[in-house]
C-alpha cells in the first residue's frame, strides 16, 4: 500500500489501521536512530552515557513494536498516541502492555492450537479462495505477541541502570543511570548521575540507592530539587553531578500537542508542502553541578549536604534539512532560543508499508 492512501484525520491521536502501526513505528524507530547518532556525534552525551542511552531507547522502540503487535488486527482497542506534549504513545499504553503480559500465561492457554490455525489459513487461502478473516489474523497476531514478547523488554514508568565505575577523567568515583516516562508528559527522561560514596558498596547499599531513585527521581521537576532530595535521602552518596535528557516532543503528523514546531509541520503537510512522513525531534538536557557544602539538622544530627549550582537549560532542535528551512521560516523565535542551531537529520522516505 503507498503512504499516500494513510487516513490521518489531524483531530485524532487514535491509531486504528494495521498501516498507521507500521508508518508511525517506521517513523519513531528511525528518528531514535539518527537522535543517538547525532548525539554522539554533536558531543551531547559522553561516549558511556549514549551506550546507556541507546538501551533506553531500545526499551521504547521494543515497546512500540510490541504495541503494533498486539493492536494492530484489533478491532476493539487501538493505540492512542499522547495528545498533549509528547508525540509518544500514552503511558498507559506502557502500563497496559506490562500488565497485560503478566497474564501471559493466562492468555497462551486459551490461544488457538498454532497448527490449527495454519490449516484454517491454508483452507481459506487455498480452497476458498479468499482472503483470511480479521478475526483469524488477530488470533494469529495474538499468538505471536504472547509467545514472543518479553515484559523485562517493556520500557516501565522506571527503569534503573547498574552502577558502575565512572569513566576516567570524571571527578566521581562512581556513575549510575535511569530512566522514567513521565505520566504528565508522556515521554520519556534519561538522566545519569556522577557520584562518590562513602559506605560499603555491598548489594544491599546498592537496592538502597536504587530505591531512593525509583522514589525521588521518577518523573519531571525542577533538577536542582531532584538533587537535592537524592542528596539529602542518602547520607553516604556525595553526588557531583546529575544530567537529565527530556526526550521529545517527537514533532510528527500524529502529534497532537500545542508546540509551535508541531503546528509547522502539521500545517505543511496539510497544505501538501512537505511529506507526510516529515518530523523534528525537540531534546532537552539540564544539568547541574555540586559546589561547595552546608549542614542542615540539629545540633545533634546535623547532615552535609551540596551546595548546587543554578541549573544549566540546554534546548535542541533536530530535523531533516528541509524541515529546518521550514523553521526558520515560521518559527525563528524558537530557533534562536537553542544551546546550538538546529542539527540536521537523515530525511525519512516510506514509500510502502509491509
Amino acid at each position: 500500500m503507498s503512504v499516500n492512501h494513510i487516513v490521518t484525520p489531524l483531530d485524532s491521536a487514535v491509531l486504528d489501521s494495521k498501516e498507521q502501526y507500521v508508518f508511525y513505528h517506521k517513523m519513531v524507530d528511525f528518528a531514535l536512530k539518527e537522535l543517538i547518532v547525532r548525539v554522539q556525534q554533536k558531543n551531547l552525551c559522553t561516549q558511556q552515557e549514549v551506550f546507556f542511552f541507546k538501551q533506553y531507547a531500545d526499551l521504547l522502540l521494543y515497546s512500540i513494536e510490541a504495541m503494533r503487535i498486539k493492536y494492530m488486527y484489533d478491532d476493539e482497542d487501538n493505540m492512542k498516541v499522547d495528545l498533549t506534549d509528547s508525540g509518544f504513545p500514552n503511558y498507559l499504553e506502557l502500563r497496559y502492555l506490562y500488565n497485560d503480559l503478566s497474564l501471559r500465561d493466562n492468555y497462551i492457554n486459551k490461544l488457538t492450537d498454532v497448527s490449527v490455525l495454519q490449516d484454517q489459513f491454508l483452507d481459506q487461502l487455498l480452497r476458498k479462495k479468499e482472503p483470511v478473516r480479521s478475526d483469524k489474523l488477530f488470533q494469529a497476531a495474538s499468538i505471536v505477541y504472547y509467545t514472543s514478547v518479553e515484559q523485562q523488554y517493556i520500557f516501565n514508568r522506571f527503569v534503573q541502570g547498574k552502577i558502575i565505575d565512572a569513566p576516567e577523567g570524571i571527578e566521581a568515583k562512581f556513575m549510575t543511570s535511569w530512566s522514567f516516562y513521565d505520566v504528565a508528559h508522556n515521554r520519556p527522561f534519561i538522566c545519569f548521575m556522577y557520584f562518590d560514596y562513602n559506605g560499603k558498596t555491598t548489594k544491599k547499599e546498592k537496592e538502597l540507592i536504587y530505591d531512593v531513585l525509583k522514589t525521588t527521581a521518577d518523573r519531571e521537576m525542577s533538577l536542582d530539587t531532584m538533587a537535592y532530595t537524592i542528596d539529602r535521602r542518602l547520607p553516604d552518596l556525595i553526588p557531583k553531578h546529575i544530567k537529565r535528557v527530556d526526550l521529545g516532543p517527537f514533532h510528527n503528523i500524529f502529534a497532537k500537542d500545542e508546540h509551535v514546531i508541531t503546528h509547522a509541520i502539521l500545517d505543511s503537510i496539510a497544505k501538501k508542502e512537505i511529506p507526510i512522513e516529515s518530523y523534528a525531534l525537540s531534546l532537552k538536557i539540564d544539568e547541574v553541578f555540586s559546589g561547595d557544602t552546608f549542614e542542615e539538622g540539629s545540633f545533634f544530627s546535623k547532615q552535609v549536604l551540596q551546595r548546587w549550582s543554578d541549573v544549566v537549560h540546554q534546548k535542541y532542535i533536530l530535523a531533516p534539512h528541509r524541515i529546518i528551512q521550514l523553521l526558520y521560516n515560521k518559527a525563528p523565535e524558537t530557533l534562536n532560543k537553542l544551546a546550538k542551531p538546529p542539527i540536521e537529520l537523515a530525511d525519512l522516505k516510506i514509500d510502502k508499508l509491509d
